[in-house]
């Protein structure tokens, strides 16, 4: 199976397709760039050199993965509704996967795991993964300064891991972003039991920055 694998949940903009046969993940083409401002103007570029890359067509594509973070509202945004408009015009379903989960499934084994990625206002998006790469605890978003710690926990992944690596006190590795084999790899399961997908819901996981403007005061006495 051909699938488009797109996340938009970090500064990285990520497009790449991949063959799913099994539990084999061969990415065939991929392209990404690291620019927080240029979600939507490079996405759908990115996406159709990425299926010329692999040397097929979006006709030939059996699915989507798209990552639905945690991550900002923008980024996200610009992600999901490319993936719901692709999946509608080609008739095929978009399968949503957490982004932290795509990094923690590309990051060694064999360890607990925290996958940590930057959410800016000094705060950190975070999940927790056992050593085989299921998921714990998470997703939330913290201070780094109050994730868990112990000495269980010797690894962190993903781009708030790097930033803050003096904090965490922790060894940092790769990948610091979600790539194309880890969103498809994460997403094998749901992609070859056939069934529909969950719908496609952002993990926001903050209040949104907008709020409904307070009444107007009176200027006038009663």
């Amino acid at each position: 199976m051909l699938v488009l694998a797109i996340d938009t949940s970090t500064p990285a903009v990520t497009a790449g397709v991949a063959n799913l046969d099994g539990d084999d993940v061969t990415v065939l083409g991929e392209r990404v760039t690291v620019d927080a401002r240029a979600h939507g103007e490079l996405l759908t570029p990115h996406l159709l050199e990425a299926v010329e890359q692999a040397g097929t067509t979006l006709g030939a594509l059996g699915a989507i993965v798209c990552g639905v973070g945690p991550g900002p509202f923008t980024g996200l945004r610009s992600g999901m509704a490319t993936a719901a408009a692709l999946a509608f015009a080609l008739g095929i379903e978009a399968y949503p996967i957490c982004s932290l989960d795509a990094i923690a499934h590309e990051a060694p084994r064999g360890e607990p795991l925290l996958v940590i990625t930057d959410a800016r206002r000094k705060e950190v998006y975070w999940a927790a993964y056992d050593m085989w790469g299921a998921r714990l605890n998470g997703p939330h978003v913290q201070r780094p300064a109050e994730l868990p710690s112990g000495p269980d926990i010797k690894l962190a992944a993903g781009d708030g891991a790097r930033l803050y690596a003096e904090t965490l006190g922790i060894k940092v590795v790769e990948p610091y972003y979600p790539t194309p084999a880890g969103l498809v790899g994460a997403a094998r399961k749901s992609l070859l039991s056939k069934e529909p997908p969950e719908p496609l819901v952002p993990l926001y996981l903050r209040r949104p920055d907008a709020v409904e403007p307070a009444p107007r005061k009176r200027v006038t006495a009663k």
